[in-house]
């Protein structure tokens, strides 16, 4: 089984196990991150869109770190115009532990919340009408 996951508008292939790098993470490392699926392929097929919204990639995060200095060198020709510059991209490299459905905890604890929060509303307005109907 693979998955297809988007982070920093690029897209990467991976399986469980697979180390890769990815673009700078405001992550601890050793914590865990999540990235949403576009695309996931296995035995039964490939299925993308909405059949995937709820499917995410798991992935540890090993270490960060900066890329191979690449040479940026810019001149105009006859003009005696020269620029050297280099740059270093930064990185974290990332285990991917896990490819499924995301944890339904944190949305069962929103609906209460929301039905809470109408209980609330409904039980305000009923006081408000007994107390105008009581004037």
């Amino acid at each position: 089984m693979y998955a297809i996951f988007e982070n920093g508008s690029k897209q990467y292939k991976v399986c469980v196990g697979d180390l890769l790098k990815v673009e700078k993470l405001n992550a601890e490392v050793g914590s865990s991150v999540e990235f949403p699926v576009v695309l996931t392929a296995d035995e039964k097929g490939i299925a993308a869109g909405a059949d995937v919204k709820d499917v995410k990639v798991t992935a540890e995060v090993v270490s960060h770190g900066k890329d191979k200095k690449i040479i940026v060198f810019k001149y105009k020709a006859k003009k005696n115009e020269r620029k050297k510059q280099g740059h270093r991209q930064p990185y974290t490299q990332i285990k991917v532990t896990a490819i499924g459905a995301a944890a339904a905890k944190p949305a069962a604890k929103k609906t209460a919340a929301k039905k809470t929060a109408k209980k609330t509303v409904t039980a305000k307005t009923e006081a408000t009408e007994t107390t105008a109907a009581a004037e």
